[in-house]
Formats: structure tokens, sequence, C-alpha cells
């Protein structure tokens, strides 16, 4: 496969990617007067990604030896997580001119848009490097995000404590990938998926490939706020900006699912017996769990937080069944 074509594939996020850039060293010099300007131009850049998934970023299949997909299932993923994007930015103006003593800075639709490139390697993830990559790039400017009002202590908190987990469930995540690569001895799904199809072949279970699993799906379900691993998000929901809240209950979540969705079905589906049974807890706990803490909030952010928890529960059910129909049923 030419090199012109890779590229091609990669063209959303190379246009996210170039237009941060670009817009990083126009805030560099306009400074504060230019957020405005930076605002508007970002959101052009995300409806010229989006006009990029036509042709071969949603066609192409496997791109640079198969550490990237462009297929239909990312492309509609990136068109959430795009659109989630826009809507997040569009509504930062008016929330911090209501903040008494908060400024809208540049930096905010820069770190959005750098966000965005992360979810899109998320979502078209063909190999666990770019999967690691993409989740760390997305989770850096989340952190930052979360942060973003500095006078407010709640978000400076909501700041920490998302850092602090989501360096612990990163942690999770690459000793479940350490696990699964030295087990396997490759890092590409279709390659593990035919180490984990040999195992179920034999009738034998490798400890090893299991707690690979175990780990994987354990750092996933955190960026998913699938319970157990829930913690975090009523804490950052409430402290976390409003449009920062609605950025974080959008598109980050259609991430984490879209990848928890390849993984699975992709990377470990002739492991689906032993995966089915950690989804099928996850989601019958996040909806029972979201649901019975919810009645008690009385900050409506905090409840919103606990509503998106049961929400993911029941995004879990279709994963659950393990068919094609129940991944149409997650994205729907």
């Amino acid at each position: 496969m030419s090199y012109s074509l890779n590229l091609l594939m990669v063209l959303p996020e190379l246009v996210l990617t170039l237009g941060a850039i670009a817009l990083m060293l126009v805030a560099a010099w306009g400074g504060t007067n230019a957020t405005r300007g930076i605002s508007i131009a970002a959101v052009f850049v995300l409806a010229g990604a989006m006009v990029a998934l036509a042709g071969p970023a949603t066609t192409g299949g496997p791109a640079f030896g198969g550490l990237y997909r462009a297929d239909a299932f990312a492309g509609f993923a990136k068109v959430l997580i795009y659109l989630a994007t826009a809507v997040a930015i569009i509504m930062a103006p008016r929330f911090f001119a209501r903040s008494p003593g908060e400024d809208l800075r540049p930096e905010y639709p820069i770190l959005m848009l750098l966000s965005s490139v992360g979810m899109g390697m998320m979502v078209s993830a063909g190999d666990l490097l770019t999967l690691y990559v993409g989740l760390e790039l997305q989770s850096l400017s989340a952190y930052v995000l979360a942060s973003f009002m500095r006078r407010d202590g709640r978000s400076a908190e909501a700041g920490l404590k998302y850092f602090v987990l989501g360096a612990l469930a990163s942690g999770i995540l690459l000793y479940g990938i350490s696990l699964v690569y030295g087990f396997t001895g490759s890092t590409d799904f279709a390659q593990i998926a035919g180490a984990y199809g040999r195992d179920a072949a034999m009738g034998t279970r490798s400890l090893g490939l299991m707690f690979g699993l175990v780990f994987v799906f354990a750092g996933l379900a955190f960026k998913m706020s699938a319970v157990p691993f829930h913690m975090w998000t009523p804490d950052v929901y409430e402290g976390a900006p409003t449009p920062v809240t609605a950025f974080f209950a959008s598109a980050p979540k259609v991430a984490a699912m879209a990848l928890a969705v390849r993984v699975a079905v992709e990377a470990m589906g002739s492991a689906a017996q032993q995966w089915q049974q950690i989804v099928t807890f996850a989601a019958l706990a996040s909806i029972i769990l979201g649901a019975v803490a919810a009645i008690g909030q009385t900050n409506i952010k905090r409840l919103l937080a606990y509503s998106s928890i049961n929400n993911v529960g029941f995004a879990l059910i279709g994963l659950a069944a393990g068919t094609a129909q129940g991944v149409a049923a997650v994205l729907t």
C-alpha cells in the first residue's frame, strides 16, 4: 500500500493536528484577544475533519501495517465525537462570561482539538500501541480541561482527582497490555485474536492471557466510568466547567465505548466467554448503582454523572451479547 494512501486514511487526524498546531501559534502571538477567533476556527477545523472522513478515511481498511483501521465503524464514532466537541466549544463563551473572575482562554478550543485527535486514534486503533497513545493523548487533554477554572477550588480538585485516578487506570491498562504482549508475542489485534483462538481451540486457558484480558477491560471500564471504576465521575462532573462536563459526558464516552467494542470483538473475540462475564457484571452493576445512587443527589451535575453511569450500563448490554447486532445496539 502506498504511503500517500495511508496518509489519506488518517486525513481527519492530520487536519485536526495541523489545525491545533496552527491555532496554538496564533494563541501564542494573539493572546486572549484571539480567543473568539480561535474558537470559531476550531469549529471549522472540526467541520473540515468531518469532511475528510469521506473516502479512504472510512473505507480504506488497515493502514500503516495494521496500526490504524479506517472503516465505517470508526467513521461513525468520529462523526459523533467531532459533533460533541464542536458543541462543547460553542457552549463555552457564554458560560465563562457568566463566571466571575474566569476568562475563556485560547487554550480551551486547542485542547479540545488535541483531545479529538486522541479519540480518533482510539476508535481507529488496530494495535495496542495505537490504543494506548490515543487514549493518553485524550486523557492528558481532559485532565487540563477539568481544572480549567484556575480560581475555582472545585475545578482544581476535579482535575487532580481525575489525574490521579486516570494515572492509576492507565497503569492497570498498560500492565494488561504488557501481559497480552508477553503471552501472544504481538500487539496487533489480528495476531492477538489468533493467540486467543488457539487457546480456545486447544481447550486450555492461559493464566497470563486471562489476567491480561481482565486488566485491559478494567482500564477501559475506567474510561467508560463503568462500575466499579466509576468513582471519579461525580466529583469530576461537578467540579469541571459545565461545557467540559458536557464534553466528558459525550465524546470521550463514545470513544471509550467504540474502543472497548473493537478490543473485545477484534482482538479478544475468541475469548468471548471470558470477557462476557466481566461485561455483564459491569453492565448490571452500572445500571443498578447509577439509578440508586442518583436518588439522593442534590447537585444537578452529580445527578447527571450517575445518569451517565446508568447509560453506560445499558450500552454495555449490547457488548455483552457479543454479536454484530449487539455492536450495532451499542452504537445506537
